[in-house]
């Protein structure tokens, strides 16, 4: 009786509210019918009140929280331990519950959508098994939508941009298992630390404390519509990056603004062309690459000198790691890899629906 009187006079009232909310968070991790449960009722009415309460802010409220939040963590207990002589067994324990409200709010107002279903199984459609003669098939027409895509003049008007995507994911949200927009006019913000971000080669992010979706602030013309796409995918509560490469692809593809078709095509080049070379026999990699037109060729390899001459191979390969962890983490078991596993959903696609619409 003693250690329970012990552990009460203790415990206040935000610690059983953080043990309940945790206790919510690895339950719905663990039980399916929870996770869907999350993703279909709860976060589509978080995810409309916050990123409706955070586009009045012009700045990204998260990049700064993050930031503030390190800054409290790492460098604070040094000041709090020399200059105002708190012990280090305090720090320790602020510190320590401090990270669990975070992580209870991260997966509550967000995180949570990991344990949705997959793209699979909100559609009904089951995952194709890889063919050679289908996958080359799918390279050749890909190849030849992109060529006839192309166009030199990208589309300079981000309000366009934003409600052509948002028309777009209305019109594909319910035959595609998405949640449509939850804002006619949603709010993309800049990262706050847009040269650093470069360093690491991420050109957007879902902000989730909040609910913003952000762009970096170098991104080129030909790559802005594509990124937004697939950014507000995430907001929409899609947490596979896969799945958002799919959604951005097929929200470009169906616009009726050539720039934005070819993002959407452009977008997904790169995936394309590294299941191919991993695929396919070298000599018909070779081949199904001399078809794309020069300018589309002259184009990617534009974009890849600009990015790498922003990039840090030592801050890219921290990043990296840290980011495959946390995808592992979250039921990515590809980690980032699971970017490329867009050419898988595309292919599925198709197989079940024989017009590709």
């Amino acid at each position: 009786m003693e250690f329970f009187k012990h552990i009460g006079h203790h415990l206040r009232p935000r610690h059983l509210l953080l043990f309940l909310l945790l206790a919510g968070v690895v339950l719905a991790q663990h039980l399916p019918s929870w996770g869907d449960w999350y993703a279909r009722t709860l976060y589509p009415s978080i995810g409309s009140m916050l990123s409706g309460l955070s586009r009045w802010i012009p700045f990204c409220i998260g990049d700064l929280f993050v930031s503030l939040s390190l800054v409290w963590l790492l460098l604070y207990p040094l000041y709090a331990h020399y200059r105002l002589k708190q012990g280090w067994k305090r720090l320790l324990k602020q510190r320590v519950e401090y990270l669990l409200w975070i992580y209870a709010w991260f997966y509550l107002v967000w995180g949570l959508n990991y344990s949705q279903p997959s793209l699979y199984q909100r559609t009904g459609i089951q995952p194709a098994s890889y063919e050679e003669a289908h996958f080359l098939d799918f390279t050749r027409r890909y190849i030849d939508s992109l060529n006839r895509s192309y166009t030199p003049t990208a589309c300079p008007d981000r309000k366009f941009i934003r409600d052509e995507v948002v028309n777009g994911y209305r019109a594909i949200a319910a035959p595609m298992g998405i949640h449509a927009p939850f804002h006619a006019r949603p709010r993309v913000k800049t990262m706050l630390f847009t040269p650093l971000i470069s360093k690491v080669g991420v050109t957007g992010s879902m902000a989730p404390f909040f609910c913003e979706f952000t762009l970096n602030g170098d991104l080129r013309p030909t790559q802005y519509p594509a990124t937004y796409a697939h950014e507000l995918a995430h907001l929409q509560g899609i947490s596979s990056e896969a799945e958002a490469n799919f959604y951005a692809y097929q929200v470009c593809i169906r616009s009726s603004s050539p720039s934005l078709r070819f993002s959407g095509y452009l977008s997904i080049l790169p995936h394309v062309l590294s299941n191919a070379r991993r695929l396919l026999p070298e000599e018909t990699f070779r081949q199904l690459a001399g078809t794309i037109r020069p300018e589309v060729v002259h184009l990617y390899e534009a974009n890849r000198t600009y990015w790498q001459a922003k990039y840090s191979p030592t801050l890219g390969s921290i990043q990296d790691w840290f980011y495959d962890l946390y995808l592992r983490g979250n039921k990515i078991a590809d980690g980032r890899k699971n970017y490329s596993q867009v050419i898988s959903l595309l292919l599925s696609w198709e197989s079940n629906t024989p017009t590709g619409d």
